[in-house]
């Protein structure tokens, strides 16, 4: 039962209780009502570990690099592929945890199941030269660019 209204969409507080209170996220809501319960959807489930795979892709002058925060997933259970030609995709899937019948959860904000993310390379990527390699729960890929032809410059004689 609250004992203070709370100014964060319906979240109760306890004043007697200090870690009752919850820290407003902005974007916890997108994807909490759909998939929790057991009356949410697969396709649900399957948006929201899509979704809180995180990804950074940053460019260096020698390649493209993807961080990819893959936390208690070992690199047997991710896939790294080039598809069409340019197409990066990372994919996978995170087990649910067996639950004991005398288990009570209080809360379950690690999304589990299937998860992919998709990035078209640029045209300037290296397909041939691309690494993986997993460590500490981060998929580091490494793809290099393509060394750029200098334009040959070709003198004419100016005749006359």
């Amino acid at each position: 039962m609250s004992m203070i209204p709370s100014v964060f969409g319906g979240r109760r507080s306890n004043i007697l209780d200090p870690f009752s209170l919850d820290v407003w996220d902005p974007f916890q809501d997108i994807f909490s009502v759909a998939v929790s319960g057991p009356n949410a959807s697969a396709s649900a489930r399957e948006a929201s570990a899509i979704a809180s795979t995180r990804v950074d892709w940053k460019e260096t002058p020698e390649a493209h690099v993807f961080n990819v925060d893959l936390p208690g997933l070992k690199k047997e259970e991710v896939k790294v592929e080039v598809e069409d030609g340019r197409v990066l995709q990372i994919s996978g899937e995170r087990s649910r945890e067996q639950e004991q019948k005398d288990d009570r959860w209080h809360r379950v904000e690690r999304s589990t199941g299937k998860f992919m993310r998709r990035f078209r390379l640029p045209e300037n990527a290296n397909m041939d030269e691309i690494r993986a390699a997993m460590e500490n729960g981060v998929l580091t890929i490494t793809v290099p660019k393509v060394e750029e032809k200098k334009p040959e410059i070709k003198s004419i004689q100016i005749s006359g």
